[in-house]
């Protein structure tokens, strides 16, 4: 399973702040449509139906069935800017 840093958690957290986001929203990792293997990360309310759900601190992580299995010697971590931007990386365990 997908394992999350505490740099990941610190920025997922700092996305799914606000008055406007539901207390259920997290980060959603998902194949990218198109003939390049990728993944799209979005920010969503809640995961879709058949996501694996990853909860760490109050963060949550919701990935796509297709795409679960080749994260699960992954680790999602983030490094945050000067300015506030967010930059999300995959590692190995």
């Amino acid at each position: 399973m997908l394992t999350l840093t505490d740099n990941a958690v610190m920025a997922i957290r700092d996305l799914t702040a606000g008055d406007n986001i539901p207390d259920e929203a997290g980060l959603r990792l998902a194949a990218r449509p198109g003939p390049e293997a990728s993944l799209e990360l979005s920010l969503v309310s809640a995961p879709q139906a058949g996501d694996q759900v990853i909860e760490k601190a109050d963060t949550r992580v919701f990935v796509e069935a297709e795409v679960a299995p080749s994260l699960d010697d992954k680790t999602l971590d983030a490094e945050i800017g000067a300015e506030g931007q967010h930059t999300f990386l995959l590692m190995r365990q």
